[in-house]
């Protein structure tokens, strides 16, 4: 076990007794083979001297022993690490920032406090898993439907905060997004109640975000600020239907026309469902190849040999029939002037789901949470099969047909001057709110091989941030250097970052080092 930095084992000790008196002896790990339980699985420091390990873990039951413990760490300057379910695979699961720290594991605050029916939204404890939420909506036949990502297995609470996403109806998939009124434990141990919270007794919570005066609940976001005690979240009634179609073009030249109209089509809400680009004649062989997207000629003439598309739009619609069949047409018609442009309606789902639908739906896109997403890893993909686990890298890019092609041909023209490999569809592009996400995952090892990785994707970090280019969502090892990239006016982000947790968290307790924000205390050139 590693002693949090500048702190005695008999200080430590008596802090985590503390500890003990607030949750139950029972609740509090501190013994090898428990503390195993939080490290990172897929950590790129796995086994090394510098992996980021946990000295401790505490389970409380409730916001009051939540409270009690982070009053235990605040008296002794003890380092806490919030975690919900710790599921975030490939973004640092359980594991701590800071070495040494106690994982504060919410995992037993597993209430949803409330579902309204009327008002679509819910208020659940940071425990709530998206299985246990999907159960408690078909158990009490909520006529409401969720956003999951992929993989359901982690907290609704924890998703929202480190900013992960669905594919359900736009407006609720960007979970934090979705997200309305925050309970928050600070660093004195004290309660927020964010938005209309803030007001005794208040109604709307639930509907209303902002309150009065600046709205707080994005200081939670990423942050080491507070403990998130309770979260509320809008939510939508479940459709009618559902209908899934694609537009194809056939030239290279069309996809800067294909995602502007794309683009006007979903800000002016004619389809609400996630939509999806691709390229049918890159992927034909593996959707996953490495290579890069190829000249204008190139593409013009594989596409000419195969009969497959250049570029591929898929929209996706939830609503009632008659609605969503008259926006397809609509579609279509903003795409006929491209010459041999095709149209097809790829799925068609009325709800709720049979059984047969069951069988051959993607669930997430229906908010049903489920573990399919990890058959991928068992689909013998080359050399991304043998890894360990992975980690994810998910740049913001431009949303449009030129920032498709520049980051495809930058990142892969960097992975193979870099010697690495990614499992990455080709384009690899996912629609974010307003903006693409080039997401790709790096396979880790235990092996020894994790030291060249680590330097490679430092490297693309350092490539994407030249060209404008930066993560929303890292790992813990690259935290710091995705920060550093976001360097306008002398990193003044950082820093204002740096001067909040300075006057909110003063003895730098909760989350030391999150998404690249220390306290004075562990910053260069700052105290031991």
């Amino acid at each position: 076990m590693t002693t949090p930095p500048g702190m005695t084992a008999a200080d430590f000790a008596d802090g985590l007794a503390a500890m003990r008196s607030a949750v139950g002896d029972e609740w509090v790990f501190d013994q090898p083979a428990d503390l195993n339980t939080y490290r990172d699985f897929y950590s790129v420091l796995w086994g090394e001297p510098e992996e980021k390990v946990a000295n401790a873990a505490v389970a409380p039951a409730n916001v009051e022993e939540v409270q009690a413990v982070v009053r235990a760490a605040n008296e002794r300057r003890i380092p806490i690490y919030p975690i919900s379910t710790g599921r975030n695979l490939g973004y640092g699961g359980a594991a701590p920032v800071l070495s040494g720290s106690v994982v504060l594991d919410l995992k037993r605050m597993d209430r949803v406090l409330e579902v309204n029916e009327d008002n679509c939204s819910c208020l659940v404890e940071p425990g709530v898993s998206f299985f246990d939420m999907y159960r408690h909506l078909r158990e009490s036949g909520s006529k409401l439907m969720m956003s999951v990502p992929d993989p359901g297995w982690g907290s609704l609470v924890g998703n929202a905060l480190d900013s992960g996403g669905g594919y359900t109806v736009a407006g609720y998939r960007g979970h934090f997004e979705a997200v309305c009124g925050i309970e928050a434990v600070m660093a004195d141990g004290e309660l927020l109640r964010t938005g209309m919270g803030a007001l005794p007794g208040s109604e709307t919570w639930q509907q209303y975000r902002m309150g009065i005066g600046p709205c707080l609940d994005g200081l939670f976001r990423q942050s080491s600020l507070g403990v998130v005690a309770k979260m509320g979240f809008w939510m939508f009634p479940t459709p009618e239907a559902w209908l899934s179609a694609s537009v194809s073009v056939m030239r290279f030249e069309d996809l800067d026309e294909l995602v502007r109209i794309a683009n006007e089509l979903e800000y002016g809400n004619l389809f609400n469902g996630m939509p999806g680009f691709s390229s049918p004649v890159l992927t034909q062989q593996n959707p996953i190849a490495m290579a890069m997207v190829p000249e204008p000629a190139v593409m013009n003439r594989m596409v000419e040999e195969s009969g497959l598309a250049a570029w591929s739009f898929a929209p996706n619609f939830y609503g009632p029939e008659r609605v969503i069949r008259e926006q397809w047409a609509y579609v279509q018609s903003r795409f006929e002037h491209i010459p041999g442009v095709r149209f097809a309606e790829t799925s068609f789902v009325d709800l709720p789901l049979s059984p047969d639908d069951m069988e051959r739906i993607h669930k997430p896109r229906f908010g049903i949470p489920s573990l399919e997403i990890f058959s991928v890893g068992s689909r013998g993909y080359g050399d991304f099969n043998p890894s360990d686990g992975h980690i994810w890298f998910s740049a913001v890019i431009p949303r449009s047909g030129k920032g498709i092609i520049d980051a495809n041909r930058v990142m892969r023209a960097e992975c193979e001057r870099l010697g690495l490999d990614l499992f990455m569809f080709a384009p690899a592009v996912t629609c974010w709110t307003r903006s693409f996400v080039l997401f790709a995952a790096v396979p880790v090892y235990k092996d020894g091989r994790n030291a060249h990785l680590r330097d490679a994707v430092r490297e693309i970090i350092d490539t994407c941030a030249q060209h404008g280019w930066g993560e929303y969502r890292c790992p813990p090892a690259f935290m710091d250097d995705v920060m550093g990239a976001y360097s306008f006016g002398d990193h003044k982000l950082r820093r204002v970052n740096e001067a909040i947790k300075d006057a909110l968290d003063p003895n730098g307790i909760i989350s030391a080092g999150r998404y690249g924000v220390w306290p004075k205390h562990l910053r260069e050139g700052g105290e031991a």
